[in-house]
């Protein structure tokens, strides 16, 4: 029995390849227990958009005064555009002096106009649609340190649905085989539970929806955004399932 209980673990993870599973056969119970771990993907329909922008400048005073007008203008042409308040979130804004140890290259010159620098970061929640347009209005408006997306979704339930529903299929698929390593047959599901990570859900509310204006306040881009695609998002899910065999 020793033997055939070999054979069929090995045909068993040569069908599933990588994906992660464990296989136990009961004689007494005539049961096979087996984890199992498969995944799903979707297309994102949620992004936050990482915005941002620096300045340097000779003294404190003006870095701050030129950081001021940047940082108003950015935000002031997001609600321009139609991106609500709530959407955008502020990460962070420093005035610093810079420090200039170990630079060999800057000039007197240079070094006297980059005494201090100024930063500001927001994160920019937005449909995935129009990520590319948001990160567009704001680099034309000034944010010069901007570019990265992360892409989710709303709710990941349902992909982790699919995910727990493949991992079962492929529960059953090994289950079945294992039977017939044993000259068993595979009669049921008896038991199973979704070993699911942490569930994330993202409210849709407060999202960008950019439009464009017509008259004196019209934002038009002076240029296309960007050829962005998003990412998909993919979810795993890992099942434990409980098998008959007679």
């Amino acid at each position: 029995m020793k033997r055939i209980l070999a054979a069929g673990t090995l045909a068993a993870l040569t069908l599933t390849g990588a994906y992660a599973q464990t296989i136990q056969v009961n004689k007494d119970n005539k049961t096979i227990a087996i984890t199992a771990t498969d995944n799903a993907t979707a297309d994102p329909d949620i992004a936050t958009v990482n915005i941002g922008f620096q300045i340097f400048a000779p003294d404190a005073d003006t870095a701050y005064a030129q950081g001021s007008k940047i940082s108003n203008a950015i935000f002031k042409k997001l609600t321009d555009a139609g991106v609500p308040d709530k959407a955008v979130q502020s990460n962070n804004q420093s005035l610093q002096r810079m420090d200039f140890n170990g630079d060999t290259k800057s000039t007197p010159e240079d070094r006297q106009q980059r005494q201090f620098t100024l930063s500001q970061s927001w994160t920019v929640k937005a449909t995935a649609k129009e990520a590319a347009s948001v990160l567009n209005i704001a680099v034309q408006a000034g944010a010069n340190s901007s570019g990265q997306i992360d892409w989710d979704l709303a709710d990941r339930n349902a992909l982790e649905g699919k995910a727990a529903e493949k991992a079962l299929l492929r529960a059953r698929a090994i289950a079945d085989q294992m039977a017939k390593g044993l000259n068993a047959k595979l009669a049921g599901l008896v038991y199973a539970s979704n070993q699911l990570p942490d569930q994330r859900i993202i409210a849709n509310s407060a999202m960008a929806s950019v439009r464009v204006m017509s008259g004196a306040d019209a934002v038009v881009p002076k240029v296309a955004p960007l050829a962005i695609r998003p990412q998909q998002v993919e979810e795993s899910a890992t099942v434990y399932a409980v098998f008959a065999i007679e």
